[in-house]
């Protein structure tokens, strides 16, 4: 699996799914400042990682979904190539089109940061399949703007299709729609999410639930 990471002024989970990545797929991704016009070639995916994107200014993610390599990984994702996106990513995925919906302010109006229970809603995908559908697993989260929100048809379709990936066990802490906390493009190959997976791949991280997640991408890639 070869993999790159994108890198916006503000990002500070870039390294942090770097070394995911890594352990994952046995190889380095290649770190992409957001001012480059084009990926490296022969990419399997693209990581867009959470942080503050331009300091959260307009919209969170707006700023970012406008930069150059953007255009890049919209381009990439329509040509088949898959892409991770992750709190701020989320919201810069959402940005560019290629998730429904917005990512809004907290209802509690105030940042979040503890580890959360979430539930599998959907093994269907590259991301999910190292996962059991109904299950529990606990990655933190750390947002301020992490409550999704989509109108009622987009809502539907969504559930209806199996592209909801995760909702957050007991109660969305954010108060978004449905409890979502990630979904997938209608072709499968996108996911974005609030909570952070690759603070959740080793030990010494109080847990390793969100290593699954970077093994079935490895698998799932490499039999692609």
């Amino acid at each position: 699996m070869k993999t790159a990471v994108l890198i916006f002024p503000g990002s500070n989970c870039d390294r942090d799914m770097a070394t995911a990545l890594e352990r994952a797929a046995g190889r380095a991704p290649a770190l992409v400042w957001h001012k480059e016009t084009e990926l490296p070639k022969g990419l399997d995916l693209v990581a867009i990682p959470g942080g503050f994107s331009f300091g959260d200014h307009l919209r969170c993610g707006a700023i970012a979904a406008r930069m150059p390599i953007m255009r890049a990984v919209v381009d990439f994702v329509h040509g088949g190539g898959h892409a991770l996106g992750v709190c701020n990513g989320f919201q810069v995925l959402c940005e560019t089109g290629l998730l429904p919906g917005v990512l809004m302010r907290n209802s509690g109006l105030r940042f979040l940061c503890k580890d959360v229970a979430l539930k599998v809603e959907t093994a269907d995908s590259p991301f999910t399949r190292g996962y059991k559908p109904g299950g529990e697993i606990t990655i933190p989260i750390a947002h301020h703007d992490g409550n999704y929100r989509a109108d009622a048809e987009t809502l539907a379709a969504l559930k209806d299709q199996d592209r909801v990936a995760f909702t957050y066990a007991g109660g969305a802490p954010n108060g978004a729609a449905d409890d979502i906390a990630g979904i997938l493009s209608e072709n499968r190959r996108v996911l974005g999410m609030m909570p952070h997976p690759e603070r959740a791949v080793d030990a010494l991280h109080g847990g390793t639930d969100g290593a699954a997640m970077f093994a079935a991408l490895a698998e799932s890639l490499a039999d692609a």
